[in-house]
């Protein structure tokens, strides 16, 4: 989106993806490249560390979202700024804030917005095909909306019957999430549901768990905030060979149609 101001430069908010650097686009490699200041969270910042050596960079932690936002679009007005956020910026990221931000205050900064791999699909390559259609993205956390709205966010996904993709499933501060939301999708979804947990999709530390629904809810010990949780939907099945578990398939409809 370019404004009419008179402004010399330009803010872009830089999805990067996974944390792998192999996964940015070209069009976000070209907009950090570009840039003068580099803004972000202490660890997306760190994740590109070897693509901004010799620029300005400005590193904030969780917390400070808005403050960031106020802060690179003032940059902007003279300088080109890249603005980081982790899978997409667009998906739970920072293109949100920055856009409020600039509404909020008039501001007149030029600003495109690089999109990216989100977390959802980034997990999902790891382990087949699980959001081959329609599927749902829900984050558990619950301090920017009310428990009440994700609980009933849940409840009316999880009748959908599609697959759900589960961001900021469970943290230290709020460890029972996870526990209360699959007791809600529990109610709409059978025991042997297909169920994956991804963490650190694409970074060093990767795991890949596939389960069932009923085994998550027996211990949902292995996940934490670095994890993608992927329930599985109504026609969503294990994908073996052999007894090696592969992945997750949901079909799309093709067996409908086709034969193969």
């Amino acid at each position: 989106m370019q404004s009419e101001g008179k402004q010399t430069g330009l803010l872009s908010i830089v999805s990067t993806g996974p944390g792998n650097i192999q996964q940015l686009t070209p069009a976000a490699l070209k907009a950090i490249a570009k840039a003068e200041y580099v803004i972000g969270n202490n660890v997306y910042i760190d994740l590109i560390r070897p693509l901004i050596e010799g620029k300005e960079v400005v590193k904030s932690p969780m917390g400070e979202e808005v403050n960031r936002a106020q802060l690179a679009l003032d940059l902007a007005e003279k300088h080109r700024v890249a603005m980081v956020s982790g899978g997409d910026a667009g998906v739970y990221g920072m293109a949100g804030i920055v856009i409020e931000v600039a509404e909020r205050t008039g501001s007149t900064v030029a600003i495109e917005v690089i999109p990216g791999v989100t977390a959802a699909t980034a997990a999902a390559s790891c382990i087949g095909s699980p959001l081959s259609g329609d599927y749902v993205t829900l984050s558990l956390s619950d301090l920017l909306t009310p428990w009440e709205v994700i609980g009933m966010r849940l409840d009316h996904a999880s009748a959908m019957g599609v697959p759900l993709a589960i961001y900021n499933p469970r943290s230290r501060g709020r460890p029972h999430n996870l526990d209360t939301a699959l007791a809600i999708i529990s109610k709409h979804r059978e025991d042997e549901t297909p169920v994956a947990v991804v963490k650190n999709a694409y970074r060093p530390g990767e795991e890949r768990h596939i389960m069932t629904l009923d085994e998550l809810k027996a211990d949902t010990s292995i996940v934490d905030m670095h994890s993608i949780v992927i329930i599985g939907g109504l026609e969503s099945r294990i994908w073996k060979v052999g007894d090696d578990v592969r992945g997750i398939i949901t079909p799309r409809g093709y067996h409908r149609k086709y034969v193969y």
